[in-house]
């Protein structure tokens, strides 16, 4: 833990290694530290992960976690909970749209298979997506010219 601080105090925006400080820190008792002050310093150590990160979904969940199950703050947990959750739909929207065109570019049977069978899923999840729909229908076009699927199903 000794290096970790070190890190933490040199590379203040470090957030794996925030994160990592803070999950030791709530495992492990330290000699001569009060729980009070063990929990303050992984809050702290959370708090700075979420502003290093510019507020990455990872470490937003992680201060919520902390929050709800340690500081039995439920309210701000909840808040915290809903802002994680809505910035992984985000990351998973725009990995899934870049894997549609990724697959459809490689234009190969196994590559349209692959993004015909995440389109049926990435058109459930989002579909007020603008940008899912469009690779979605562009998979669909080349799987359809390419003898996949009818045109019309396109």
């Amino acid at each position: 833990m000794r290096l970790l601080r070190e890190v933490a105090r040199e590379c203040p925006a470090f957030t794996p290694n925030l994160l990592e400080l803070a999950r030791l820190l709530l495992l492990n008792e330290e000699a001569g530290v009060s729980a009070d002050a063990a929990f303050a310093e992984v809050q702290r150590l959370l708090e700075q992960a979420v502003r290093g990160s510019k507020r990455n979904p990872v470490a937003v969940l992680e201060l919520a976690h902390f929050l709800d199950a340690f500081r039995n703050v439920p309210r701000e947990a909840e808040k915290l909970y809903e802002e994680g959750a809505a910035g992984a739909l985000k990351l998973v929207e725009e990995s899934w749209t870049a894997l549609l065109d990724l697959w459809t570019g490689e234009n190969t049977r196994e590559s349209l298979g692959k993004a015909l069978e995440l389109a049926a899923l990435a058109e459930k999840v989002f579909p007020e997506s603008g940008d899912i729909m469009l690779a979605v229908v562009t998979a669909r076009n080349y799987a359809a010219r390419a003898g996949l699927m009818d045109a019309e199903e396109a």
